[in-house]
């Protein structure tokens, strides 16, 4: 018998890069997975671009068509919820969800983030570390909790800083490895490997006690 394939939502804002990404790995059988839908709170979004390509169904909401964030959460979750996904994964969702929405999937949401969790929660992350002088930089993969960023976290991937690097060489510099962290995690994910029960990871039927690193799988 077939093994049951791994069901993906993907939440999108803007170019889908990430989600580029997971489709490739995909491809690769790198995932045993199916992206069952994009869903994207912004009806430009290049990525809607990718998922059309690969032949993904795509659902658009435009959250400035909705008079409140608690209406637009309640569509987006149904429209989650008719995907029935065993995964949700956040690839540049530039909305910050209800707690409501995110309690519905807790242990069954990724996101990804381009800092060193805990450090630099929110946005502008390459130019708060340049301006703290931190040694180094990089980015978390972590489990959505109704805690903006503040998720457990699974996979890390490191950059040391120069005296040359700007926010925008630190952005084209770390997004790569994004592409790298983000379709392994998900996958760990798809085979079982990897859970979350509250803010507790298991990876391999063991408690996780650090984020994994990048360099040590």
């Amino acid at each position: 018998m077939k093994e049951k394939s791994c069901r993906i939502v993907v939440l999108i804002s803007g170019s889908g890069t990430n989600l580029q990404a997971l489709i490739e790995a995909i491809d690769r059988d790198k995932i045993r997975g199916k992206i069952v839908a994009v869903i994207s709170n912004r009806p430009d979004a290049a990525g809607l671009k990718r998922a059309d390509k690969a032949k993904i169904p795509t659902i658009t909401l435009d959250h400035r068509q909705f008079s409140s964030r608690a209406l637009f959460d309640h569509q987006l979750l149904e429209q989650i919820q008719n995907c029935q996904p065993d995964l949700v994964v956040l690839a540049g969702f530039m909305r910050i969800l209800s707690p409501d929405l995110v309690e519905q999937f807790l242990g069954r949401m990724l996101n990804i983030h381009p800092s060193l969790l805990p450090k630099y929660r929110g946005l502008q992350t390459h130019k708060r570390v340049l301006e703290s002088g931190d040694a180094i930089h990089g980015a978390s993969v972590h489990f959505v909790t109704p805690d903006l960023d503040g998720g457990p976290i699974v996979l890390q991937a490191t950059l040391t800083l120069h005296a040359d690097h700007t926010a925008g060489k630190l952005a084209q510099e770390i997004l790569p490895l994004e592409h790298i962290i983000y379709p392994q995690a998900v996958s760990w994910f798809c085979d079982g490997r990897l859970q979350c029960f509250g803010h507790q990871i298991v990876f391999d039927k063991e408690k996780l006690l650090q984020p994994l690193q990048l360099e040590n799988i």
